[in-house]
């Protein structure tokens, strides 16, 4: 049987450095860096103090006043994004069946902003004083639920939480759902909004975040020699994918085709990656397969490259052993150097910047790349953008707990 080609017709992007898909886009090509200090508390007693946050963000642009109130800084994240790759698809909901377009929407945290306040609350007021909304705004399919509701979809409906591979796993998920036959259109990706107390010490608590305060403009720096922990983000980001001749028939924009995936698990380690990046190169060579090509077609990777010591050292063993030495000419960056890393909502986000990418025929750069760690010899596109004409692009994602996702995006040649 043949399988149903999926490409994309709608994206949505709210990220540190832009507010919109095309910002988004126009930074990642300009080098953007959108690391600052942290807004949301008061980071003095933090080993951490700097991340990358949403600026400039109001939810009342998107959402109707009360219903925002009633979720969570994620959720309101991503209503956002959805309601920006709708409007981008240029789909007409009332010429669709609702119960052939559905949602796969996740987040690798969820709530983390309503349960803090809400857990004070209780300390301080006892159990009377906690919001009948207060389990709906945290649990982290909400986001899904929300989005569905917003457009009236009536297909599959569901979250994926897979820490900092979640997003990628939606839009594997969205991927096989449209396949396989199950939808015609699915809205998916992933959402973040976890710059608070409680997650900046679990995190700094576990060595894994970056404390180079006096520094931090600096501090993502991927695949570098001094590299010394993951700089946390938030944001979110939308793609809305569709059945090939279901988005000819209504002449939609197509931005590419995703044509393949991967995913495995590590079984090693909670947090650290398998050795030699091994789940890693499975779930790369199962991509490659889904998609039906040869490692020497890959011509951009964009990287899960968090700026962890481990990730970027295994990432790069990962690369070179399923490319061979075609490793040493595709071209290769980490976005997270600019966006830093949004957790469950980087893969998605991700997925956007292969997809333009592509249709540009831009490589966005690893910034602050100064001094190459000699392990990770390959090209990261070091600061400033490349040229170079992509037909595929290969886009990673790794989380805590072993979960490896790896999706093939394809140059659309109506």
């Amino acid at each position: 049987m043949n399988k149903r080609r999926v490409v994309i017709t709608g994206v949505g992007v709210l990220s540190p450095i832009g507010n919109t898909a095309e910002e988004f886009w126009t930074g990642l090509k300009e080098g953007r860096n959108g690391a600052g200090l942290i807004t949301k508390f008061d980071t003095t007693n933090f080993k951490t103090k700097f991340a990358f946050e949403v600026k400039n963000f109001d939810p009342v642009t998107y959402i109707d006043k009360k219903a925002a109130k009633r979720m969570d800084t994620f959720t309101q994240y991503a209503v956002a994004t959805s309601v920006m790759a709708f409007e981008d698809s240029k789909i007409d909901l009332t010429k669709q069946d609702a119960e052939r377009i559905g949602v796969v929407f996740g987040s690798g945290i969820g709530g983390m902003e309503i349960f803090e306040k809400q857990h004070k609350m209780f300390l301080e007021g006892g159990a009377r004083t906690v919001t009948p909304f207060f389990v709906p705004m945290m649990i982290s399919d909400i986001a899904a639920g929300q989005i569905s509701i917003r457009f009236g979809l009536k297909g599959p409906n569901y979250a994926t939480t897979s820490a900092c591979a979640t997003s990628a796993n939606a839009l594997a998920d969205a991927f096989m759902l449209i396949q396989r036959g199950s939808a015609d259109v699915m809205f998916c990706g992933g959402s973040e909004a976890s710059i608070t107390p409680m997650a900046v010490a679990g995190f700094n608590a576990a060595q894994a975040l970056s404390e180079w305060n006096d520094k931090y403009m600096i501090a993502s720096r991927p695949f570098d020699k001094q590299r010394n922990g993951f700089v946390m983000a938030e944001g979110s980001a939308t793609l809305v994918l569709e059945e090939l001749e279901h988005a000819i028939a209504r002449g939609a924009k197509i931005y590419g085709e995703m044509v393949g995936i991967g995913l495995s698990g590590d079984a090693y380690h909670l947090t650290a990656p398998a050795p030699e990046g091994e789940g890693a190169v499975r779930s790369m060579k199962a991509a490659l397969k889904d998609a039906g090509i040869t490692p020497e077609q890959v011509d951009y990777i964009n990287a899960h490259g968090t700026s962890t010591e481990l990730n970027d050292m295994n990432e790069t063993k990962a690369i070179k052993a399923v490319l061979g030495d075609h490793a040493y000419k595709v071209s290769i960056s980490s976005t997270k150097s600019m966006t830093g890393h949004l957790l469950g909502a980087a893969g998605a986000m991700e997925a956007v910047a292969s997809a333009f990418a592509l249709r540009e025929g831009i490589i966005p750069p690893t910034i602050n790349l100064e001094d190459p760690d000699p392990i990770c010899d390959l090209n990261y596109t070091p600061k400033v953008a490349v040229k170079k004409e992509i037909k595929y692009a290969l886009s990673n994602s790794f989380g805590f707990g072993g979960h490896n996702a790896s999706l093939v995006f394809k140059k659309f040649e109506g």
